[in-house]
């Protein structure tokens, strides 16, 4: 019992030797999403992540959302795991959005981005889904 214990502590220590060391980085996000039905929707997040390894980022987002076709305001909430490749990125995204005077106060986001990285800026596209609409989305993110 006490081999595999030490065992198991020993393997931790050696993977987070062999971790990046923390380099943690904030982000104010513009983005623009079409929803299915005709809905168009602009959010204004702040984002923060830091690498788990070499090549994966850890992170979060939040922010306000305005949808068009009402006088709904949101807060999207989103935790976020990044695959960084070169000067391409892979996300994947999942959170609870609240929509305030609504009917369904939080609404399930779960979304698939990808785009370029380029110094301190951040392009990219977005696919997901809000609640039971398909949301279709471009991202555009500069580092602080």
């Amino acid at each position: 019992m006490r081999a595999r214990l030490g065992l198991s502590v020993l393997s931790l220590l050696a993977f987070l030797a062999l971790a990046r060391p923390a380099e943690a980085s904030v982000t104010l996000g513009l983005g623009a999403d079409w929803l299915e039905g005709g809905t168009g929707e602009l959010n204004l997040t702040l984002g923060a992540d830091s690498f788990l390894a070499r090549n994966i980022s850890l992170g979060g987002r939040a922010g306000a959302a305005f949808f068009d076709n009402s006088h709904n305001v949101g807060i999207p909430i989103d935790l976020s795991l990044k695959v960084h490749i070169e000067r391409i990125y892979f996300q994947g995204l999942v959170g609870p959005w609240i929509l305030l005077d609504s009917n369904n106060l939080f609404q399930f986001h779960g979304a698939f981005g990808f785009g370029l990285e380029s110094g301190s800026i951040l392009f990219g596209a977005e696919v997901g889904r809000l609640s039971h609409a398909t949301m279709l989305g471009l991202r555009l993110g500069f580092r602080l």
